[in-house]
């Protein structure tokens, strides 16, 4: 039977775990299996260079942090070694990256999350991950506004022109 000591550690290890899912934007559950440490290593590096967290966390601590936040529905998806990735800050990086690893590691799998407090499923979250970064859409909408403003700058050229030769 466990001692008192190590229930109580394991409960200490819950509410930290806890108190970081309830700050994050994104926790992402992945399956690891086959994956090896050079690998995981470089994957770790680029997350943190992003400014999210990799941690392989035992099945059950992860269930109960989850229920201690009033998150439900990724019992399924508990199954089997399971890595947590989480960030307060952007979710739509990390998605990227550990969606790109996937790509290029077929053992290595998106099993579900939560993206700002909503449960997804790894289809949900793969396609968030194909969607363009902030920075690509801002430059889309920069490109859009440059080419009509361009275009109307040339029309009030030639209105401009058609003045002058009237004139």
């Amino acid at each position: 039977m466990a001692s008192e000591k190590n229930i109580n550690l394991k409960k200490e290890e819950v509410s930290k775990l806890a108190e970081q899912m309830k700050n994050a934007k994104l926790i992402l559950l992945t399956d690891y299996r086959g994956i090896n440490v050079s690998d995981v290593t470089a994957l770790r590096a680029e997350i943190r260079n992003i400014g999210a967290e990799y941690k392989v966390i035992k099945n059950n601590i992860t269930r109960r942090a989850l229920a201690e936040c009033g998150i439900e529905g990724l019992d399924e998806q508990l199954e089997g070694p399971t890595a947590v990735i989480m960030t307060s800050e952007d979710y739509l990086e990390p998605t990227k990256v550990i969606y790109n690893f996937t790509k290029n590691n077929d053992y290595y799998k998106i099993k579900g999350g939560v993206v700002d407090g909503k449960v997804m499923t790894a289809e949900e979250i793969i396609t968030l991950a194909k969607l363009p970064s902030r920075q690509e859409l801002l430059s889309m909408l920069a490109g859009g506004l440059l080419a009509n403003i361009s275009k109307f700058a040339v029309a009030l050229d030639q209105v401009k022109i058609q003045k002058e030769s009237e004139a």
